[in-house]
């Protein structure tokens, strides 16, 4: 049943990257695969799944100087240039946050003219938040700095939807209910039509192991991606009605 009314959630946030835009959270591994074109395939899905600084470090095998991080800077973004794309459902957040009114906003790990160039598909009312001086993910600096200011008084009630196992892990870390998307972030990391080519077997493959990971990771419900989130949300209010907490 769709549903037709936001749970009584006290603010949502997102990922950005694989969550609300660029699906596949493609930005980081095609900087780094243009910036580094002999880097190994595996070596480069390992090292994507680090902050953007810490990736370009492993990726060269040693501390980047200023002149490469600026050139990994500019291949940032023209990815992101390239990956400004809303993800699909993303027109059905108005439904699960009362047209904009539940507080709700993105968080983000990149450089932050890559995160503003990725967010300009995004609606006025959903902005992101400063993270200045929080610590890198899975510390959950960044989820209570974003609370923090969105004016948000108390944890109880907070949802964190992403794709990202490391934000997710600083989620369940600042005590949030979390959501995680399989298809549509860096476990699958395929752009939507490579998505869509895959044989149907394949794609079946690629999220079991995305879901059962996330689920592993902690992730309090998972589905394929935001077109999904309604009926998910509806879920977890339901749960927090009878009493369980994150």
């Amino acid at each position: 049943m769709p549903q037709t009314r936001p749970p009584a959630f006290t603010a949502l946030l997102f990922g950005l990257p694989g969550c609300l835009v660029d699906f596949g959270a493609r930005t980081l591994p095609l900087a780094l695969s243009r910036l580094l074109p002999e880097l190994p395939p595996q070596r480069l899905a390992e090292v994507s799944t680090l902050p953007p600084r810490a990736a370009l470090d492993q990726a060269l095998g040693t501390t980047a100087s200023d002149t490469q991080y600026d050139a990994f800077r500019l291949q940032l973004l023209d990815a992101a240039s390239e990956q400004a794309e809303a993800v699909a459902g993303l027109e059905r957040l108005a439904e699960v946050t009362d047209g904009g009114r539940l507080p709700c906003a993105w968080l983000d790990e990149l450089p932050a003219e890559v995160s503003r160039r990725l967010a300009t598909p995004l609606p006025a009312w959903l902005g992101g938040t400063d993270s200045t001086g929080a610590r890198p993910w899975p510390a959950p600096d960044g989820c209570w700095q974003a609370l923090a200011q969105l004016g948000v008084a108390r944890l109880e009630g907070a949802v964190l939807i992403s794709a990202n196992p490391r934000l997710l892990h600083a989620g369940l870390n600042a005590g949030l209910w979390t959501v995680g998307l399989a298809t549509s972030g860096p476990l699958c990391g395929l752009a939507p039509a490579d998505w869509q080519a895959l044989a149907g077997v394949e794609r079946d493959r690629l999220r079991a192991a995305a879901t059962l990971e996330l689920y592993r990771l902690g992730a309090h419900s998972v589905v394929d991606h935001l077109g999904e989130l309604a009926p998910c949300l509806a879920d977890l209010a339901s749960r927090r009605d009878k009493g369980e907490k994150p």
